[in-house]
């Protein structure tokens, strides 16, 4: 009999410190802490790319989102498995620019989320299999289509985490910690 084994992820702590390696499925049904990398992807006119989700994925068919991303590899950096779901989503090839994590309650798991920012110039080139429809929005539409449109759950508190991570250091609380986490210094979620 062969067994094969599912992705493979970095089961982590509430530190974001490696515990070990498991499945991915079983992170999700024990509700074991992993990575997620996830990128806003920006055009040259500053706008953002949102897309819906094909009818017949897994995870939150026919959904929008406004984020490109997925699980971080073993021994994988956020922003290495960022620009890696960018190029095998968009078919794109850049870097992207790390922004802050935070803990995220997530609607089918908890994880935490590693937020990114690229720009992209070229022209995307989205996997069907991953990305049935895309537009750019500008800032503001986004926001009222965040109201109107279904959207991936665990997107709609990323919006508000990205809004307090784009603030200037010295702005407003929920600005991110010297180690890019919204966490307040000492406190453990």
């Amino acid at each position: 009999m062969v067994v094969t084994m599912g992705e493979l992820v970095e089961r982590v702590d509430e530190d974001d410190r490696v515990l070990g390696v498991v499945e991915r499925g079983d992170a999700i049904r024990n509700r074991w802490l992993h990575r997620i990398a996830t990128t806003v992807c920006r055009d040259t006119e500053g706008r953002i790319l949102v897309h819906r989700r094909p009818a017949g994925s897994s995870r939150f068919p026919g959904h929008y989102n406004w984020l490109v991303g997925g699980a971080v590899d073993i021994g994988e950096s956020y922003e290495a498995a960022a620009a890696r779901e960018i190029s095998e989503e968009l078919g794109v090839r850049t870097d992207a620019r790390f922004l802050g994590k935070f803990l995220c309650d997530g609607a089918i798991s908890p994880y935490w989320l590693g937020l990114h920012e690229a720009v992209l110039g070229d022209t995307i080139t989205p996997d069907p299999s991953e990305i049935a429809w895309h537009t750019w929005l500008a800032d503001e539409e986004l926001a009222a289509a965040v109201q109107r449109w279904d959207f991936v759950p665990d997107s709609r508190d990323a919006l508000v985490r990205y809004a307090a991570l784009r603030r200037p250091a010295d702005g407003p609380a929920g600005a991110p910690d010297q180690d890019g986490s919204d966490r307040p210094a000492g406190a453990s979620h």
